[in-house]
């Protein structure tokens, strides 16, 4: 089909489509199709083209910019972040380790807190704890 061609029925499926989501409400896309004698498959066909050239349009395709250099990765440890007044001791911390000012005991868990822990972080424990 040549561009005229196309683009004459362009228009007439836009105004076909434009009718159809106008439609009176109640009446479903498939039976206002059926009373206005359009083919489904082609309303659905002419719908999609429209639906792509719009976005084409919204998101128009990057260009990729090769510089000729190649991407490589290093991959780099960090040492995990622990909230302040939280510590994880070893299995058999030295005495001077850790001091907790309280102890929270729930069946097999224990968690010792010291004074530095924040007010956040003491309440999210005790959330957790009384959930478990």
């Amino acid at each position: 089909m040549d561009q005229i061609t196309h683009d004459v029925r362009g228009s007439q499926w836009l105004e076909i489509i434009t009718q159809c989501q106008n439609r009176p409400e109640g009446t479903t896309a498939k039976q206002w199709m059926a009373d206005n004698g359009i083919n489904e498959k082609s309303y659905y066909y002419w719908l999609r083209k429209f639906r792509k050239q719009a976005y084409s349009q919204m998101n128009p395709p990057s260009t990729v910019v090769s510089d000729g250099s190649d991407i490589s990765f290093a991959e780099v440890s960090i040492p995990a972040r622990r909230p302040a007044g939280v510590s994880i001791a070893p299995a058999d911390p030295p005495v001077e380790a850790i001091i907790p000012v309280a102890v929270i005991k729930k069946a097999d868990i224990s968690i010792a807190l010291t004074n530095e822990i924040s007010d956040n972080l003491l309440s999210r424990i005790l959330q957790e704890v009384s959930h478990a």
